[in-house]
């Protein structure tokens, strides 16, 4: 089972990750301070396969590739929002972390509630509920199972 972090509509990278940290040498360093603004424990509390729920528009502002980066060097699952900014979803998908759009989990669940998500079916059960996210198509999901797209183009 994995925990939700629940967080608003609206999300920015700058409050993913703060333009101060950019500076930092690598992702590895810059993770701990993931959320700071909205949640300065986060990056102490998330555990590897827990799931981020958002509101609309997650992600929005720069096109820094460090905001998706920085979830998933701390393990993070996936982001399951009701809708993302466009770059941040491509920029997700191009290093590895799923995001997946349900319009009904952000409105039923609250943080710290256990979720079992099965990217295979698009599929979140919750409280013994489940609700439809994304269904991957079958290359898509074998590009996230590389590692994201530049991993799979490395690859070939």
């Amino acid at each position: 089972m994995s925990k939700i972090f629940k967080f608003h509509n609206d999300v920015d990278t700058d409050q993913i990750i703060a333009s101060q940290y950019l500076l930092l040498p690598n992702i590895e360093e810059m993770k701990g301070y993931t959320f700071e603004s909205l949640d300065e424990n986060f990056a102490k509390d998330v555990q590897a396969g827990d799931i981020i729920v958002a509101g609309e528009n997650f992600g929005c502002g720069s096109s820094r590739e460090q905001a998706p980066s920085v979830l998933k060097a701390l393990g993070v699952k996936a982001v399951v929002a009701k809708s993302f900014a466009r770059i941040f979803y491509r920029n997700a998908i191009n290093i590895g972390l799923p995001v997946l759009v349900s319009k009904e989990l952000y409105d039923a669940v609250e943080a710290g509630f256990e979720a079992d998500l099965n990217l295979t079916e698009g599929v979140i059960a919750v409280d013994n509920k489940q609700y439809e996210c994304t269904k991957l198509p079958e290359y898509m999901q074998n590009i996230l199972n590389q590692g994201g797209l530049i991993a799979s183009l490395n690859r070939e």
